[in-house]
């Protein structure tokens, strides 16, 4: 590639801001490492005309949550046909919607919590409690609560007993309009990467999470300590293989590209059950992106240095 130039997209205006910004930064720097030419830019009034005047060889999304993983910022840069890192405007659309994401792996044979998803303004039309009690009495209990979109556990909370469902209601709509309420999983947690090189998805190892109390909140993603984390994760073969094959066929299904993250839980019974899928994952200290890289042999570097030139072909 001759022009080594591109632009890192990070920040925006979502409630993951801080941990976008911390993704941009080490993403840039490898990069730099790798020989390009990084410009760091925010998604702010100015980047149209930066991306126009500016215009770099590539560019990279490292923006997690709202416009950086709904499909707006790639919609904006699909118009002005430059090149990107990662999944198709459409895609995210589909991606980005947890509820979605959930009903296609369904429908492809693919085991997932059951779930609800309600509006605030169901609450409000047909009251409160009447709508916690229906909810309590379809899932059971434990569920966890999570808005339907949006990420990095922002808004969710585990409830064991039904007269904590208003308070942590109120807390999952401070980040939405809508709620989805899932079955509450017991059993390992892990976090698939897939990379897609020359349209062949791989799973990179998987990296089993173990948060010290239990629940892989916002703090405990992003507060070093608070979480062990096992890469690959301690997983018999066959299971490893199922979550693997999990990861890629949500990848695929749901029409991804480039990089993708896969979440998920092997039950107690051995079941494994997909939750949800990121098409712009984290690649701060704490983020099980960079494990699952390290862990297969390769480097952030290296792996998203044939991400651009890919993007670049692809034009």
């Amino acid at each position: 590639m001759a022009d080594r130039t591109v632009a890192v997209l990070a920040g925006g205006l979502s409630h993951e801001r801080d941990v976008s910004l911390r993704s941009g930064r080490r993403l840039s720097a490898v990069l730099r490492d790798e020989g390009f030419h990084v410009e760091e830019w925010d998604t702010d009034a100015e980047l149209i005309t930066r991306l126009r005047t500016e215009r770099p060889a590539a560019v990279v999304i490292a923006l997690h949550g709202g416009e950086g993983e709904n499909g707006s910022v790639q919609s904006i840069l699909e118009m002005l046909d430059i090149p990107f890192v990662g999944t198709s405007a459409h895609a995210c659309r589909r991606a980005w919607d947890k509820p979605i994401a959930k009903a296609e792996l369904l429908e492809a044979g693919h085991a997932t919590p059951e779930w609800v998803v309600l509006p605030h303004g169901t609450f409000r039309e047909l009251g409160a409690q009447a709508v916690l009690d229906a909810m309590v009495s379809r899932i059971g209990l434990p569920l966890i609560l999570k808005p339907d979109q949006g990420g990095s556990a922002l808004g969710a909370e585990v409830v064991t007993d039904a007269i904590e469902l208003p308070t942590a209601m109120v807390g999952c709509f401070a980040y939405g309009e809508t709620v989805l309420a899932e079955r509450y999983i017991s059993g390992t947690e892990v976090a698939v990467t897939v990379i897609e090189l020359n349209g062949e998805p791989t799973a990179l190892p998987a990296v089993e999470i173990v948060p010290e109390k239990g629940i892989y909140d916002y703090t405990a993603r992003y507060t070093a300590g608070l979480t062990d984390f096992f890469t690959p994760a301690r997983l018999s073969d066959e299971t490893a293989r199922a979550v693997s094959e999990l990861a890629v066929a949500a990848h695929k299904l749901l029409g991804l590209r480039d990089i993708s993250r896969t979440d998920a839980i092997v039950a107690e019974d051995g079941t494994v059950q997909f939750l949800e899928v990121n098409n712009s994952p984290g690649l701060t200290e704490t983020s099980t992106v960079p494990m699952a890289i390290e862990a297969s042999g390769k480097s952030i570097g290296t792996i998203y240095s044939d991400l651009i030139d890919q993007a670049i072909s692809r034009g």
